[in-house]
């Protein structure tokens, strides 16, 4: 009986142990997450990939700060993730990288090739050969035949050193040459958009160059690539005649049905469509497969997928944009990870490898460098210019290194050799950006003009372009007559939100027309009998004054760590015809009778600011106009108080607005005080590109912080502006002043300066008048603030006694020219000073009587239906007070900012801003030289 029991028992375990699930694994049943499983890899490949991805960015990370490109990141990280570094560590290889795992990680990684490859050829744009051929073949065939011949000869010891006999003496030779004579065509334009060389005659040639030599590079290698698979030679002239035919047939068959189909589905207005997506990915995959079946590798059937692809319309960089992330990110980090497992530099372990190793390194840098160069010279390039082309196209990259992995997977180099190569690949692509920094500093560059011919070229260290230099002498007269009149204006332009606020400050710049009815009856008295209609005599007067004002608009764009950011930047030129923030602001111009010439500027974002101030030297701006929107507030209607904003009196209590209630709990703990605005990362970024033009610049620089929201209260539509200028003295101050009375040389813009004094007692206010008389210097104890701030910001000459008596001395001055002008004094600044009030207050609390006459102005033009403006001066350094603490006592009642953005727009505008005040803010930022 009990042996009966024991066999149901049995039975029934059995009979439940089928009925199990198969294990899933996992760290709770004890099994290890990175065991190899070949009927699901996907875990174990999800750990590599995070390996390889954190490896690759935490080094570019490093590499970025001395501007080395993302490439040589992912090849080190390659590198030390194999068995050169990390390899070394018992059992990392065998449970992140065994060997069974590989095939995986390599279907991925050539994948993700082909992509990069299909990207590459989309970069590639043949009209730039078409443009600079006469000097861009020159350059790239002697970049390609000197390396290839010292390739070809550095071959024959190579291959008797370390080449097993088995392998072919002319396989071998033609892929060191392809090696040596490639040029990393996509490197390379990141390096150039870095340096901003893309707009310099060595930039144009240097990517017309590397075009060409990038197609000839894959050209040879897919030759090479046919001799090694091809048993005889009639096989590979079969395989090469086939891949000639199915380029030819891309070229001229498929690329027209392709762009056919591109403009029947509005790809190229609308940007690729989904089914234009698909038959790209069919088209890109198919010819991969169609050329490594006739033995010739799949990137070259991907790369000529690439080529074919219309440019029309930006199509190109829409479909990289698309495809990039995953390209870059994931891919290519795969790909040069498996070139890393199959590097061992530490084969580099005598001498004869170590004098084999500096001689290609050698070899190869003076074989690019020499041929170039010298092509170059003989093309007409000074030396300087000649050997910056030879250093840039002596870059190597990745695109060696996948010649390399297809010569090392085709059995033809060694392990040895191809650690050789790769760390002569790596060393010549890192020293491309210093030697160039070196040999082209940017005072020393030549750059293309906008319009005429290639050659017709400014140097960076010349005042400007030559129509610059024609209206800056045309100008001399007006400066004579009127040093503190701005008529230069560089505008920049970034986001589609700041197309409004610039164009009403563009709209307040312009000065008013003259009267014409004297020149009319002068002329009318001439021809008395003449037919011509008055209104054709109205149109012609105003022509003169139309050209009083020029303006120079720059778009700024982000160059970020993406390919069609590069591409952007190599077609910088058909972008600044077609894009939509120019073409608005230029259509603006010409309503207006301004003329506006429109730049862009492709760069990091570390270099925004200082773009902006070469651009405004060379185009000899007098003022640089730059767009802000501050962070949104959520403010409730605050009750206005016109009697007691208007008074001089101190003891009414400021008004506060209601702050909306926080709906997310989690918001109090983000904010610098509990109570404040949401200062959002757009802001505080912007602020870091605001202050490193401050910093930089040598140019008056003017900062239009616009209240007006999108989605806000609508604005009046009276057409008239009040200005209000809180004038406490010192440069900027002064600059603020003086541009209030420019803008009120128009007729609809009227203007209250009040003069703030802090005073420790509060006294009577002087009240408004027309010509006030000028008090004595009262303010006792009044020194120079200095502000402890980080790079970047602003720094003046050193504030000593002497310099702070020469401020205030220029701060009486000014005031009592436009409170007390004479009969020396300019008379055109009659119709302006008529249209100002002027006033002086003694307060202790002079941020609070700001913030409320502010909100009080604000609410009086509103109900004239007309918009207040405030401007005011940054005043970060020679202030003339110190509003720190009652700085800090209205932001615990208003609400806080983020302390970049307090730095950036100075503490009178920050208390406007934080105050709830819905006027929009100018700050001034003048130009003092050090001595």
């Amino acid at each position: 009986m009990p042996e009966f029991s024991r066999a149901i028992l049995d039975i029934a375990r059995h009979a439940l142990q089928k009925k199990e699930a198969p294990d899933q694994g996992g760290l709770l049943t004890g099994q290890d997450p990175t065991a190899v499983n070949t009927a699901d890899p996907l875990r174990l490949w999800i750990v590599q990939v995070g390996v390889i991805v954190l490896t690759t960015q935490l080094l570019s990370l490093v590499l970025r700060k001395i501007r080395q490109p993302k490439v040589i990141a992912e090849v080190i990280g390659g590198i030390l993730l194999g068995p050169t570094a990390f390899g070394r560590i018992p059992g990392f290889t065998q449970h992140i990288f065994p060997d069974e795992s590989r095939p995986y990680l390599s279907l991925v990684a050539n994948i993700g090739l082909c992509l990069f490859l299909f990207l590459v050829g989309l970069e590639i744009d043949a009209a730039v050969i078409k443009r600079n051929a006469r000097l861009s073949v020159t350059v790239a065939m002697a970049g390609m035949c000197l390396p290839f011949g010292l390739g070809a000869a550095l071959s024959v010891p190579l291959y008797h050193t370390f080449i097993d006999s088995s392998v072919k003496f002319t396989n071998f030779m033609l892929f060191t040459g392809v090696a040596y004579s490639i040029t990393a065509f996509p490197v390379l334009c990141r390096i150039l958009t870095e340096l901003k060389l893309l707009d310099t005659t060595v930039g144009i040639v240097v990517l017309s160059a590397g075009v060409g030599n990038d197609i000839i590079g894959w050209t040879l290698l897919a030759l090479s690539v046919a001799l090694v698979n091809a048993g005889s030679g009639l096989t590979a002239l079969w395989i090469l005649l086939i891949c000639v035919g199915w380029t030819l047939f891309l070229l001229f068959v498929v690329k027209r049905a392709l762009h056919w189909l591109a403009r029947r589905t509005g790809s190229t207005r609308d940007g690729p469509t989904m089914f234009f997506m698909t038959v790209t990915m069919i088209l890109l995959f198919g010819s991969a497969f169609f050329t490594d079946i006739i033995g010739v590798h799949a990137i070259f059937g991907a790369f000529l997928a690439g080529i074919i692809v219309p440019r029309e319309g930006g199509l190109a960089i829409s479909l990289t944009e698309k495809l990039e992330d995953m390209v870059s990110i994931i891919f290519l980090p795969l790909y040069f990870t498996l070139s890393g497992l199959s590097t061992n530099l530490g084969l580099l372990d005598n001498g004869i490898t170590w004098g084999y190793t500096v001689a290609i390194c050698a070899l190869a840098y003076s074989g690019k460098f020499g041929g170039c160069t010298i092509a170059s010279r003989f093309a007409g390039f000074s030396w300087r210019e000649a050997s910056t082309i030879g250093s840039l196209m002596s870059c190597k990259g990745l695109v060696e290194l996948i010649v390399l992995n297809v010569g090392l997977s085709a059995g033809i180099l060694s392990q040895r050799v191809f650690s050789m190569f790769v760390l002569e690949a790596l060393l010549l692509t890192f020293m491309t950006t210093p030697a160039v920094t070196l040999l082209y500093p940017p005072e020393m560059r030549v750059r293309v003009a906008v319009q005429g011919a290639a050659h017709a070229t400014t140097r960076d260290g010349a005042k400007g372009t030559e129509a610059a230099e024609q209206r800056a002498e045309g100008f001399d007269q007006g400066r004579a007559d009127d040093a503190t009149r701005r008529l230069r204006f560089t505008v920049v332009l970034d986001k589609i939100e700041h197309l409004p606020g610039m164009m009403a400050l563009t709209q307040l710049i312009l000065p008013p027309p003259p009267p014409y009815t004297e020149k009319a009856d002068r002329r009318k008295s001439i021809s008395e009998g003449s037919s011509e209609s008055p209104k054709k005599e109205l149109i012609s007067l105003p022509d003169d004054y139309a050209q009083a004002v020029s303006i120079d608009a720059i778009r700024l764009i982000e160059l970020s760590d993406r390919t069609s950011a590069v591409m952007k930047s190599s077609n910088a030129e058909s972008l600044l015809t077609t894009d939509p923030l120019l073409d608005i602001f230029t259509t603006f111009g010409a309503l207006h009778g301004i003329p506006v010439s429109s730049s862009l500027a492709i760069v990091t974002f570390d270099d925004l600011g200082s773009s902006v101030t070469e651009h405004a030297k060379r185009n000899d701006s007098q003022l640089i106009l730059v767009p802000w929107l501050p962070p949104h507030y959520s403010v409730g209607t605050a009750p206005s108080q016109p009697a007691e904003a208007t008074s001089g009196g101190d003891n009414v209590p400021p008004v506060t607005p209601r702050l909306a209630a926080i709906q997310n709990p989690f918001d109090a703990l983000f904010r610098s005080t509990s109570s404040g605005p949401d200062n959002t990362d757009v802001s505080v970024l912007h602020s870091q590109f605001v202050r490193s033009l401050f910093a930089s610049s040598k140019t008056d620089v003017a900062l239009f912080v616009d209240r007006h929201m999108p989605g806000g209260p609508k604005l009046p539509h009276g057409g008239t502006y009040r200005l209000f200028v809180p004038f406490f003295g010192g440069p900027d101050d002064r600059l603020a002043l003086e541009f209030a009375v420019q803008l009120c040389s128009n007729p609809r813009i009227s203007a209250t300066v009040v003069r703030v004094t802090k005073r420790d007692i509060d006294l009577t206010s002087s009240g408004s008048m027309e010509k006030p008389q000028i008090v004595g210097d009262e303010r006792a104890g009044e020194s120079t603030i200095h502000h402890n701030t980080m790079f970047p910001d602003t720094v003046y000459a050193h504030a000593t006694t002497q310099t702070r008596l020469q401020s205030e001395t220029a701060d009486n001055i000014v005031w009592s020219r436009y409170t007390h002008p004479d009969a020396s004094s300019d008379p055109t600044l009659a119709p302006a000073l008529s249209r100002m009030v002027f006033s002086e207050v003694g307060t202790p609390a002079p941020l609070r009587y700001i913030i409320r006459e502010a909100l009080g102005m604000s609410q009086t033009a509103l109900e004239e239906r007309s918009r207040l403006l405030i401007l005011t001066g940054r005043s970060r350094r020679f202030a003339v007070e110190n509003h720190h603490a009652e700085l800090k006592s209205v932001m615990e009642e208003h609400g806080g900012i983020a302390n970049e953005v307090k730095r950036t727009v100075g503490d009178v505008a920050t208390s406007l801003v934080v105050s709830g005040c819905q006027a929009s803010v100018i700050v001034f930022q003048a130009t003092v030289s050090a001595e």
